[in-house]
């Protein structure tokens, strides 16, 4: 199934890559890497994660302290936040 991001959930992606990266060569990239694992085992089977508020279902990310936060929609996955884990919980919320 088709992934498509919020553009919010892109800027979380991409200041979170910019903060590895400055904080260790490489860590960035490998950050993004473990995002891509984690979509693609999401796109394989959306339904086994657990939904946490409304529609909107919760996979934690290997390595990294970071959920995607996404929905199952009609005919794509929706990609409503890449949220660390200490961030204000729900602040994601108006996005739904």
């Amino acid at each position: 199934m088709p992934i498509e991001f919020l553009e919010l959930a892109v800027q979380e992606l991409n200041e979170a890559y910019s903060y590895y990266e400055e904080q260790q060569a490489n860590l960035g990239n490998r950050f993004k890497q473990e995002i891509y694992n984690s979509l693609h085992r999401i796109a394989q089977s959306p339904k086994i994660y657990q939904k946490i508020q409304y529609d909107v279902r919760r996979c934690i990310v290997h390595k990294f302290p970071f959920n995607i936060l996404f929905s199952i929609e009609t005919d794509h996955l929706l990609v409503i936040a890449i949220a660390h884990h200490h961030r204000e919980p729900d602040y994601w919320i108006d996005r739904v």
